[in-house]
């Protein structure tokens, strides 16, 4: 009886080392290659590769697999790397590693890649093994927050000629992360191991496997009937199922990902514009800022975070939420004035409005589709006569980013959500509003070819502003020219919500990431 009594104690305290945490995720991922950009693949890859700058919750950078840094000058980063840190393979990092990664990261290519982050990358010197020095073009005061996209693969493993079928089958997927890549079944999961040695603490879960479950609902009930532990992206109208189950916690969150209405007031005629009498017009009426401020007076954004979204969303009037980087406080969200906004109208010379056809996705997140027959609504009242296409992300995305050479950006005005990598106002400016050069890395997702000379010179100053000071007041600045001038039409911040068993606790994340790392069994 006391052995039985003494090995039932002993299995209780068992450390939750022994445990496998299966998260439930709706995306799925498709590649392990951590230089090709794509949120659900970076999810679970910064489990496995680390950064030289790593990110808390909201996004502000901390120490990573550099233990400190330095600017020697205005073009001159150098990054000291931590003691004793090993890749998966029990090589251990070096500068080398260091170099190899960001110059591969610069050099990738495709539609998803950090070209924007490293746009200001001129080269890097490997001083010692624990020393690197890079160099800008010119004053990179971010530099430091960009380099938390770059994740940092091991030169011997990957070396010039990796394919992603290398990363995936597990050849080349060699980080530093507190999880080795074990599996990945394309469609179904990946599967990751504690790494047997890390810097930090090891943690408490043996085994992590991410599961793809499209569909809210079975991935819901999949967390209610304890097939997994966690799930991401709970819509807000599954709140009070996981709320109200015993077996079950909620955690909520206002994210960094701003739903936009895009629009095109890059080129003078626009296709999905049209007169009253449904012929084209000879003039986009969209280039007008009197028109766009008309767009942004006639939503209702608080009805549509607590209606369209069922309480999934915040109102938002500016780039990037409270507790980010770039966040203008006092600035106020753009009044629901229908009256307003068809006073602006008749004023551009459209008192009688005109035709319109906006687009977006029908299952990026939930009420998505919901939200833009709301807002279609919401702008024929007004006097636009519009119609809605709401289509999957795959198509979506496919037309709102075609190249140009193919003619540009499909639509006249999209609705879809962003958010910069970093979290950064600056950054998300730079890629959505900037004016389009893809030389020099502006305006990658400028899908309306927004171009604005001021705006651009704001941009500019912050790029090369080394006073943290200054370079805040330079991007509120930014802010208030971005909304002042309908650039873009933010509707609202989406929350985040995650649902887990009962006895662990989440710490949420600005970019909806579901990290293993945040998640621990409840004390």
């Amino acid at each position: 009886m006391k052995r039985l009594l003494l090995a039932l104690l002993v299995a209780c305290a068992a450390p939750a080392s022994a445990q496998t945490l299966r998260i439930g995720m709706k995306a799925a991922v498709d590649g392990s290659d951590p230089h090709q950009s794509y949120s659900p693949n970076r999810n679970v890859q910064m489990h496995v590769y680390e950064s030289l700058v790593n990110q808390d919750q909201y996004l502000q950078p901390l120490p990573g697999l550099a233990e400190s840094w330095r600017v020697i000058d205005d073009t001159t980063w150098e990054f000291r790397l931590r003691e004793g840190v090993t890749f998966h393979d029990g090589t251990p990092l070096t500068a080398a590693d260091i170099a190899f990664s960001l110059r591969r990261a610069a050099d990738a290519r495709g539609l998803r890649t950090y070209s924007p982050q490293l746009r200001s990358f001129a080269a890097v010197e490997e001083v010692d093994a624990r020393t690197v020095r890079i160099r800008t073009r010119g004053p990179a005061p971010l530099l430091h927050v960009n380099l938390t996209t770059i994740m940092i693969v091991s030169a011997a493993a990957v070396g010039a000629t990796a394919t992603e079928e290398d990363f995936n089958g597990g050849r080349a997927a060699v980080g530093t992360g507190p999880y080795r890549w074990v599996r990945f079944t394309p469609g179904s999961d990946v599967t990751l191991e504690r790494a047997p040695r890390h810097w930090r603490e090891p943690e408490p879960w043996q085994r992590v496997v991410f599961r793809f479950i499209p569909n809210d609902s079975a991935r819901v009930s999949a967390l209610l009937a304890g097939d997994v532990d966690v799930v991401d992206a709970v819509p807000p109208a599954l709140y009070g199922r996981v709320r109200s189950d015993q077996r079950s916690r909620l955690h909520t969150a206002t994210s960094a990902f701003n739903l936009y209405m895009y629009i095109d007031s890059g080129r003078e005629r626009s296709p999905f514009v049209a007169g009253i009498d449904g012929q084209p017009l000879d003039r986009n009426p969209l280039q007008d800022r009197r028109v766009r401020l008309a767009l942004s007076h006639a939503i209702n954004r608080a009805a549509l975070a607590e209606r369209a979204m069922e309480g999934g969303a915040e109102a938002a009037g500016q780039i990037a939420p409270q507790g980010f980087m770039g966040h203008v406080p006092g600035l106020a969200i753009p009044a629901f004035d229908p009256a307003r906004a068809r006073a602006l109208l008749a004023e551009a010379g459209y008192p009688n409005g005109f035709g319109l056809t906006i687009h977006c996705t029908s299952d990026r997140f939930a009420g998505d589709s919901r939200t833009c027959q709301a807002v279609g609504q919401m702008l024929t009242a007004i006097g636009i006569r519009t119609e809605v296409e709401a289509i999957p992300s795959s198509i979506f995305f496919r037309r709102a980013n075609r190249a140009p050479a193919a003619g540009g950006p499909e639509f006249s005005v999209s609705m879809s959500m962003f958010a910069s990598t970093t979290g950064a106002a600056s950054e998300g400016m730079n890629n959505i509003l900037r004016t389009y050069n893809p030389a020099l890395s502006h305006g990658p997702a400028n899908r309306g070819r927004y171009s604005d000379t001021v705006l651009d010179g704001l941009l500019g100053q912050i790029e090369g502003a080394m006073d943290d000071a200054q370079r805040e007041a330079l991007t509120r600045q930014a802010v208030r020219r971005v909304m002042e001038e309908a650039a873009i039409v933010p509707a609202f911040f989406v929350r985040s919500g995650w649902g887990t068993a009962r006895n662990l606790t989440l710490i949420p994340r600005g970019d909806q990431y579901t990290m293993a790392t945040g998640i621990r069994v409840a004390r």
